[in-house]
């Protein structure tokens, strides 16, 4: 390799360096902004990116009921919310992984038609059935509790979809060997198939939990007592349609988005593994 040749190629390594690194800082910037608002004097607040100092009067201000100083159940909504989300995501990845292989690897009448049906509803936003889904809610009688915030998010047509484009990937030929050699139906998707899924299924995981995480609206509808107010509901219910209180606003910000944060950092080698899958 000519020495012009080597130039051109470290001129490209720091061209490709100095636009990851625009890149890097440009989506780092709204958090890193979110952060600095939270811990601003209020008179600084969304004046200055950097303050002059640091302060904990936003926060102080939420965890005494909007400085009204009535005790909130803030472990209990940050329970509620770790629970119901933990629990709707693990119900979606189950329900997914078995419709999506009945679908990709299992022969029976009608198969075409529900995928096609599935493809049909992802193109309709969810707020179109929420009126529905609530008085089916209310027929049941599980509004107001754990069952009304859970079991109707306990399904995802986005997970359904992925796992059938991923299992179409796998060889038809090793199932049908498996079977040759006496694998039940059961033996074949929980100790070949899904095994194989386990990176996709840390993605989806993630990504489901942080859907339902930050899920506001159907909480508010379907839960009206405190004790089972989620983090969101709980943040919200500080702040008026026209409150003027910035600074608590980003602080609210900071709490809500701070378990997501730690989630991914602690699940970020799984999450690059899965990337890998969800992108080919």
């Amino acid at each position: 390799m000519t020495g012009k040749n080597i130039r051109k190629k470290k001129w490209q390594q720091a061209l490709l360096i100095i636009l990851a690194t625009s890149l890097l800082l440009l989506f780092i910037f709204p958090y890193f902004y979110m952060l600095m608002q939270a811990f601003a004097p209020w008179p600084e607040v969304e004046r200055r990116i950097i303050p002059t100092q640091l302060t904990l009067k936003s926060f102080e201000w939420i965890f005494t009921g909007g400085g009204t100083g009535i005790y909130r159940p803030w472990m209990r909504a940050t329970f509620n919310s770790f629970f119901v989300s933990f629990v709707a995501a693990s119900l979606m990845v189950v329900s997914a992984l078995l419709v999506a292989y009945a679908i990709a690897k299992l022969k029976f009448k009608g198969s075409k038609f529900i995928n096609n049906f599935i493809l049909f509803h992802m193109f309709f936003p969810g707020i179109i059935l929420l009126v529905p889904i609530f008085m089916v809610a209310r027929f049941f009688n599980i509004d107001n509790t754990y069952f009304g915030m859970i079991i109707p998010t306990s399904v995802s047509v986005w997970a359904i979809f992925m796992y059938v484009s991923f299992f179409k990937g796998i060889p038809n030929e090793m199932i049908e060997a498996a079977r040759i050699d006496g694998a039940t139906e059961y033996q074949i998707a929980f100790k070949i198939v899904f095994p194989l899924a386990k990176p996709i299924t840390t993605i989806l995981f993630l990504f489901l939990f942080t859907a339902r995480w930050g899920e506001l609206l159907w909480d508010m509808i379907i839960v009206a007592e405190e004790r089972l107010f989620t983090l969101n509901v709980l943040v919200s219910s500080l702040f008026g349609p026209y409150s003027g209180r910035a600074g608590p606003l980003y602080a609210a910000a900071v709490l809500l988005t701070f378990p997501i944060i730690i989630l991914f950092l602690f699940y970020s080698k799984n999450f690059k593994e899965g990337m890998k899958f969800v992108l080919k």
